[in-house]
């Protein structure tokens, strides 16, 4: 029961920050209907910068507060630069221009960094904490969990109860009749990037300190998972992403535990293949696009 709870908690950790990034994907979809395949390489950008600022200034949170600020640069750069260009009429346009920018932005940090893992120490102490003689979460993982789940709370209240968050919806889900009410729809887009790609690099810096470390390619499996997550809960429910991140990461923590860390992704494939065989637009979508 110990080792249960153990993973449980785990996983639920990973899972937050699965859904943070499935969310960034979630937020993409619903403004321009493309699937963000560059997400991870914007991501780690961000992070390369936070580390740096990390590394001159010594206060781990000013490299967070970086990482946020640069990844919402990339996503303006990105949207503003190469995916406004992407056919309307064509929808894989933008999917081949965003695979496209992948290997550019991987190659380019190759050439800048390297290829070789970075360590980057996390702030807080990564031993689980015993509560009663049962191990649950570490501190850090604490500190995840929170930031996570306080970050989606905000971008909740962003969209559900401020004129910003009225504007974006009415950009994503009715663009036409949102021009006629004078929404500048091509500047909610631009936001919606933005807001995505900042929250995108946050997750993968909470993430760095768990994996092996920092390279171009360590959110590569990070966007993998997260895009799992949001085809679970469906591209067009936030709600679903967290739902189903958290279930996600559940999964594959129990399934690490006690069958082996190589059956993980395995397992993971079998529950997207179930869900696309019984609800191929996502276990939450139908029911998001009714509030909507």
């Amino acid at each position: 029961m110990d080792r249960f709870v153990f993973l449980l908690g785990t996983g639920l950790a990973r899972g937050t920050l699965f859904a943070l990034f499935a969310l960034a994907l979630v937020l993409i979809w619903r403004a321009t209907r493309i699937v963000n395949f560059a997400a991870g390489a914007m991501a780690i950008v961000g992070v390369y910068v936070g580390v740096a600022v990390t590394g001159l200034t010594g206060s781990y949170w000013w490299g967070l507060v970086a990482t946020v600020l640069a990844g919402g640069v990339v996503g303006l750069v990105v949207e503003r630069g190469v995916l406004r260009f992407a056919s309307a009429r064509s929808p894989l346009s933008g999917v081949i221009l965003a695979i496209g920018l992948v290997i550019v932005l991987q190659s380019l940090l190759g050439i800048a960094f390297g290829q070789q893992h970075e360590p980057v120490p996390a702030p807080f102490s990564d031993r689980p904490l015993r509560v009663g003689g049962v191990p649950l979460l570490s501190p850090y993982d604490v500190f995840v969990v929170v930031v996570a789940l306080g970050l989606m709370a905000a971008l909740r209240l962003l969209f559900v109860r401020t004129t910003l968050g009225l504007q974006l919806r009415a950009a994503a889900f009715a663009p036409e009749v949102a021009r006629l009410l004078g929404v500048r729809v091509a500047r909610m887009r631009t936001v919606g990037w933005v807001l995505a790609a900042a929250a995108a690099s946050l997750a993968a810096m909470l993430a760095v300190p768990k994996e092996l470390g920092l390279n171009p390619h360590a959110a590569d499996m990070l966007f993998v998972y997260a895009f799992t997550v949001a085809v679970v809960g469906g591209l067009d429910s936030p709600g679903g992403a967290l739902l189903a991140g958290l279930t996600v990461g559940v999964v594959m923590s129990l399934v690490t535990g006690y069958l082996g860390a190589t059956l993980a992704p395995v397992a993971v494939l079998a529950l997207l293949v179930v869900v696309l065989l019984v609800r191929p637009s996502g276990l939450f979508a139908q029911a998001e696009a009714r509030r909507a």
